[in-house]
């Protein structure tokens, strides 16, 4: 059996990651007695957590907000955890470096000398990709504020007004999106969150309704694959290249790894034309598993690029 010290800390780190524990889940997950467990949260209510009872067949306990709380405890896994979260908020978009390099410096003060050590010796370079639009704090506060409340969302967006029923605050490639049922529009839409200017008040509350997906990471990702209903232009090409040298440059598009040189490529874009220049960016030998329009685009195109060369083509 752990330490009681351990234990203790072992039990506030689990009473932090959910509303309510039965008491014989905590037995069950800390390997101790039913009866331990209820000196334990004695304990811990001595040292000043607020953990009260929880009424119910099985009966179990609750780590309550309060204004006195002492400084929280971190175990070695949650101390690492921080650490690199707060260290790589530099690629999130949100522009919290700052804010986040103060965090870790405040964290660490309170932490003890073992922790402090592993936190120091866990140093990450974190480096923001090139020309990605920065989020503004505050925006993502108002449009996260909105998705708890469930209250109608108006904002800025391209010289015009949205009115939305904001569903959540995803990232995808290293941006920010607002998912949400565009009231205009009657239909679901993604904002990018750089280009969102919010306007107060919110609007009335309103009943969620249900993504036309399993979860938001399945219709987010659906959406920026250019799924067929997103996408007028929809092709597939072999290309021969590593798929790891692919997928970084086709983040709407499905690639799979055909051997250590080859991959395949299914892309979609706003027009035949445009998805032919968009394979034919990869400097590699290109072919057009389909449809017919995609190799008459590549067609036009070698045409066209003979023209401009001055050859035959």
């Amino acid at each position: 059996m752990q330490k009681t010290s351990a234990r203790l800390l072992a039990l506030l780190s689990l009473l932090q990651t959910r509303r309510d524990w039965p008491g014989a889940l905590l037995a069950e997950r800390l390997d101790i007695s039913p009866r331990t467990v209820r000196r334990d949260v004695d304990r811990l209510r001595e040292l000043g957590y607020p953990v009260v009872a929880v009424k119910g067949p099985d009966g179990g306990y609750r780590l309550d907000a309060g204004a006195e709380l002492p400084p929280l405890l971190f175990d070695d896994e949650q101390a690492v955890a921080l650490a690199v979260a707060l260290q790589t908020a530099v690629t999130s978009g949100a522009g919290i470096e700052e804010a986040a390099a103060r965090a870790l410096a405040t964290v660490r003060q309170v932490m003890p000398a073992r922790l402090r050590y592993r936190v120091d010796t866990l140093r990450v370079t974190a480096v923001e990709p090139p020309g990605r639009p920065r989020v503004d704090g505050g925006v993502l506060a108002a449009v996260g504020a909105a998705v708890r409340a469930r209250e109608v969302l108006r904002f800025g967006y391209r010289d015009a007004t949205r009115r939305v029923e904001p569903h959540h605050l995803v990232t995808w490639g290293g941006r920010w999106y607002l998912v949400a049922w565009d009231l205009d529009r009657d239909d679901w839409r993604t904002f990018r969150a750089d280009r969102i200017v919010p306007r107060v008040p919110t609007g009335p509350r309103f009943a969620p309704r249900e993504l036309p997906a399993d979860d938001v990471a399945a219709f987010v990702t659906e959406r920026f694959r250019g799924g067929a209903d997103d996408w007028p232009c929809r092709g597939e090409v072999v290309l021969d290249l590593p798929a790891g040298e692919v997928s970084p440059f086709a983040p709407d598009g499905v690639v799979e790894a055909l051997g250590p040189d080859r991959c395949r490529l299914v892309l979609g874009s706003w027009s035949w034309t445009g998805l032919a220049a968009a394979v034919g960016r990869f400097d590699a030998a290109v072919e057009v598993v389909g449809p017919a329009e995609l190799r008459d685009a590549f067609a036009r195109l070698a045409r066209r690029y003979a023209d401009a060369a001055g050859v035959a083509p």
